[in-house]
């Protein structure tokens, strides 16, 4: 894994400003919604109250979703990579305990630690098949038994349209052989970020037992339409997130979104 490649682009790149963008919102509030419609079934599974149910936020960027859960109350804690993100989310000052780590070794936390882990960042920067199934293994081995662990991925459909087609990349990455025959892409360390299907999703999940309670598109169209988003009144755009809402969790669209979030449940 490039470390000094991902750490000068998240020098760079801001995060927080992406989460606060239209296209960026959408994404925010479908995934928050499905967090915390897991949280409430856990809240009332366990009969507890949320300051005991304890999240684990694994990749936790800058802290665009454990600041927000700790100041709701939750049990957080995150682990980042990045020295300059954790630096950030430390200087929100949340009730959220902080830490340097890998994904693929969480060895600060002992086995059946926590009632959800969000692994939002991890998988989009891993190159293998054995690195992803190290990360998602990690998060299994910390969430107790009946626990919930919910997964981001960027998509390959999403990434070949966009960066191949629209802007006009195609030929270049032809030469270069970045393309399966089916246009999978085919990714490297120098790449940043690495692309998924469904399938190669189902496999991770197979491979490790765990079982899939939704996979849902947490952004649907939004990455494509950035300008028509922007463009629109906030009537509009109001009802855009009501119409992604009520279409995101349906399968003839997953995968062909920016993003996709499984979310799982540990069974044993």
């Amino acid at each position: 894994m490039a470390m000094t490649e991902i750490e000068m682009h998240y020098n760079k790149f801001n995060e927080d400003k992406r989460l606060l963008s239209r296209h960026g919102h959408v994404e925010f509030v479908t995934t928050m919604k499905y967090v915390h419609m897991f949280l409430d079934k856990i809240e009332q599974d366990n009969d507890t109250r949320k300051d005991q149910i304890k999240i684990i936020d694994i990749g936790a960027g800058t802290g665009g979703y454990s600041v927000p859960l700790a100041n709701e109350g939750y049990d957080v804690t995150a682990v980042e990579l990045v020295k300059h993100n954790l630096g950030l989310l430390k200087a929100k000052k949340a009730n959220v305990k902080a830490y340097q780590g890998n994904a693929m070794k969480l060895k600060k936390f002992e086995d059946n630690s926590f009632d959800m882990a969000l692994l939002f960042g991890p998988m989009y920067h891993l190159f293998t098949k054995e690195d992803k199934l190290k990360a998602l293994s990690e998060a299994k081995r910390v969430v107790k038994p009946g626990g919930y662990i919910l997964v981001a991925y960027i998509m390959n459909e999403y990434s070949v349209i966009t960066y191949a087609f629209k802007e006009k990349h195609i030929m270049e990455c032809l030469e270069e052989g970045r393309f399966t025959s089916d246009y999978k892409t085919i990714s490297s360390t120098k790449d940043l970020y690495d692309y998924m299907r469904i399938e190669n999703i189902n496999e991770l999940n197979e491979e490790l037992s765990l079982q899939r309670v939704k996979i849902i598109s947490p952004d649907g169209p939004a990455n494509y339409i950035r300008q028509f988003l922007n463009a629109l009144s906030e009537e509009e755009y109001e009802g855009f997130i009501k119409y992604h809402l009520a279409t995101c969790e349906r399968q003839d669209l997953i995968g062909a979104g920016g993003h996709t979030l499984d979310i799982l449940i540990k069974n044993q």
